[in-house]
Parts: structure tokens; C-alpha cells; sequence
């Protein structure tokens, strides 16, 4: 398996000139700092101890900012190098201006570009966040004396049966690692099945994340929401918001002044879902457009990214997509940070050990129909929500597990288990 993927790896590296080219005329690549994936670095990197998390998106990077910001007051570090492979990812980092930390971009996992990477950054330790399996990478970091640890640690039912397909390429990765902090127990008897030779269960690290309380609202939006009923369907595909319109149309018999606020997760799908309301005869008010909401609006469709916490606050009562399709789901954990009740589909197995949480403090319900969501959404209307004890207790957990983490990786650091390169 690993000379298969050389193979195909070295074909991408070959190619990626016009990958990236492509990425950038659609404004998925920095126009400048693609070259970092390359090894043509836009940093430079400090004297003294490094360490060094990788993550592959947004998730990932959100879920060890408590953790950077606790490890950046440790004296014995020097410098903090976050890595990933998205735009939008990096500019969280760029956003936080963290004293020591600096972001670059993940290079290209060929042989080459990961010896070029540990020469230029030297890291004391290489913290891989979730299922971030890079073969060339972690081969090039077990013949250097830098300690390697899987955080946080995730491994679905579904990516362990492919995994098993290739079992001794999974054993020759996963024990690799020093120590894998799983974030669920399925997680951990998993990555031992695996191979991995020292594994722990701490908790889901997601916990431990913070929101800014960043408020991008028009004061005459409010204004008109205030005025309404309002439920929202968040991180939506393709035939969700279908479904959750349908339900809109069906609730608006009895809520006259209903609104359903959708926000999609892509937002490049608008036009298409405008054209699939519209035949629904729904009245849609798009959030960039200039033209004035009207009071008969029914839908209104977020288009751009980074707004859906401000909806979170508003809303009280929020649909997760990604459910009703086989998508696994997405993280509730945002929404009940704000204390939002949410609804979601039967496919959430990315987050099971959330939601089986949530569902014992009845903050989650299950949805498989129109009328299932209709009758939660009608309930929810009625009940009054006293949500911020739920929220209080699942900061107190995000704290528990985010202290245990920090003392863990401290312990590598404090202890001199990881060697200078």
C-alpha cells in the first residue's frame, strides 16, 4: 500500500502546479502562500523548542486553540508551528495573533517535501489532530528523535473497516505514534485493533472550544426578527432544505409569522436552492441581497461563510444537517453553546458520544420525517427552554478534558521526553 501511495503521491506533486492554479481562480488557494506546500516557507523558525500541530480544516484548528493559548504561556516553548490544508482554516490563526504561533501550510506529502519540512522546522514534538494519517510524514518524523502523538484521536466505524482492508499498512502507521489521546471510547479500542501502542481516553477536545460572542446582525435584521417565529436548519445538503422547507410550509398554517432561517453548508449551492424554494412558492430573502426583507418572507438564506453564530445566538431551536443523508453530521456542539435545542437526522456517527450526551440532557432530538420535525419543532414552541444549565455543564466538562490534554502533553514536554533535533 505505502509504494502505491509514493506512486500516486509523486503524480500529484507533479501536477499540482494546475491543482493550484485551479484553486486559485477559484479562491481556494492563497495566491501567494500555496508555495508553503511546497516547502518554499514564509516564515522563519525561532531558536529554541518547537512544537507543532497539524490539523486538516476548521475543526480541527478551533478544537486546540484553549490548548495552543495554555501551552503558549509554557516557558520551555519557544515557538508553536499550526499547519493545514484550507484557506479558511489559516485565517483563524491569523485572526488570534497569538504571540508565538505561526501558521504554515501542509506540504505536499511526498518524501522529499516532508524530509524539506522537519530539516527547516526541526519540531521537539508532531501533535496530529484527529484522523490526520499522512504516510510519507510520519515515516520521515519516526527516524528523527521528534516524539509523535495523535490528538483527540478519532476513528469512525466506518474509516476502521476500511483501515482493516490494509491492516498491516495500519499497524506500520499507528504504531508509530508515541501516544494517542482518543477522543471517544469506540476511538480508543479502535486505534489499539489498529496497532497503536499507547492509547488513552480522555474526551472529545471539541468540548473545550470557546466562542467569541461576535454579533454580524444588521440592527434592522434584528429588529425584523424579533418580530417573528424563528427556527433555523444549519450546515444543510443537498435535498435538506427541501425537507425543512416543506416543514416551514406545513407550520406556517399555525405560525403566521414564521421565518426559517437556512444556512447551507455550501454556500456556493444558493442559486440552486433559491430555484428548488421558489418552486415550493416560498418567498426567499437572500442575507448579501441589497433589496429590503419583506414582511412575507418565509426563508432566509445565508450566503456567505462565518455568520452562523450569530443565528445560534437568535435561534433557539436549530436543525444540523449532514443527518438526513449519509453524511455522518456535524458537530452540535457550537449551536449548544448557545444554548440552541437541536434537531437532527439518523446519520450522525461522526459525533455519537455528542449527541448520546446531548440526548440524556434532552437537548437533542431525533428527526427521520417532515412530521417528526414538525411535532419537535411545534414542542420546542411551547416549552419554555432552559438550556444555559446543559450549557454550563458541558463547559465544565470542555474544562475537565481540556486541563487533562494540556497536562498530558506537558508531561512530554516538562520531563524532557522530547529531545531537541
Amino acid at each position: 500500500m505505502l509504494l502505491v501511495y509514493r506512486i500516486l503521491i509523486n503524480i500529484i506533486a507533479i501536477i499540482s502546479p494546475l491543482i493550484f492554479f485551479l484553486r486559485i481562480l477559484k479562491k481556494k488557494e492563497h495566491p501567494l502562500r500555496f508555495k508553503e506546500k511546497l516547502c518554499f516557507f514564509s516564515k522563519k523558525r525561532n531558536k529554541g523548542k518547537l512544537i507543532w500541530f497539524h490539523g486538516a480544516s476548521v475543526g480541527e484548528i478551533l478544537s486546540v486553540i484553549p490548548l495552543i493559548e495554555k501551552l503558549e504561556k509554557n516557558k520551555k516553548i519557544s515557538q508553536i508551528l499550526v499547519t493545514s490544508n484550507t484557506l479558511s482554516s489559516s485565517k483563524i490563526i491569523l485572526n488570534l495573533k497569538l504571540k508565538k504561533t505561526s501558521h504554515q501550510f501542509f506540504p505536499i506529502d511526498t518524501t522529499y517535501h516532508a524530509k524539506k519540512f522537519l530539516d527547516y522546522w526541526k519540531p521537539s514534538a508532531a501533535i496530529f489532530i484527529d484522523s490526520e494519517i499522512w504516510p510519507n510524514m510520519i515515516m520521515k518524523i519516526k527516524k528523527k528523535p521528534i516524539k509523535l502523538i495523535l490528538l483527540n484521536a478519532r476513528i469512525t466505524k466506518k474509516s476502521f473497516k476500511r483501515w482493516r482492508l490494509f491492516s498491516s499498512s495500519a499497524k506500520l502507521f499507528f504504531e508509530k505514534f508515541d501516544l494517542c489521546l482518543s477522543s471517544s471510547l469506540q476511538s480508543n479500542k479502535y486505534l489499539k485493533l489498529l496497532g497503536a501502542k499507547k492509547t488513552k481516553y480522555i474526551g472529545n477536545l471539541k468540548f473545550s472550544q470557546t466562542e467569541k460572542k461576535d454579533d454580524f446582525l444588521d440592527k434592522k435584521i434584528r429588529k425584523f426578527f424579533s418580530s417573528k417565529k424563528i427556527w433555523c436548519a444549519a450546515s444543510t445538503h443537498e435535498s435538506e432544505e427541501k425537507f425543512c422547507a416543506l416543514a416551514h410550509k406545513k407550520l406556517k398554517k399555525k405560525y403566521k409569522n414564521l421565518l426559517t432561517i437556512i444556512i447551507p453548508r455550501h454556500v456556493d449551492r444558493t442559486n440552486y436552492i433559491v430555484k428548488e424554494l421558489e418552486k415550493l412558492n416560498l418567498n426567499v430573502h437572500i442575507h448579501t441581497s441589497k433589496n429590503k426583507i419583506q414582511k412575507k418572507t418565509d426563508i432566509y438564506l445565508v450566503n456567505s461563510y462565518g455568520k452562523t453564530k450569530s443565528f445560534f445566538k437568535i435561534c433557539k431551536i436549530v436543525f444540523l444537517g449532514g443527518s438526513l443523508i449519509k453524511h455522518g453530521g456535524q458537530n452540535p456542539l457550537e449551536a449548544v453553546r448557545y444554548s440552541c435545542k437541536i434537531l437532527h437526522g439518523p446519520n450522525v456517527w461522526n459525533f455519537n458520544e455528542i449527541y448520546a450526551l446531548l440526548d440524556k440532557y434532552n437537548m437533542s432530538h431525533k428527526v427521520h420525517s417532515v412530521n417528526q420535525t414538525i411535532y419537535n419543532i411545534e414542542k420546542l414552541f411551547k416549552n419554555k427552554m432552559n438550556s444555559k444549565n446543559i450549557e454550563n455543564k458541558i463547559t465544565k466538562l470542555g474544562h475537565k478534558i481540556l486541563n487533562i490534554t494540556f497536562k498530558e502533553i506537558n508531561t512530554f514536554i516538562n520531563k524532557n521526553e522530547i529531545k531537541k533535533t
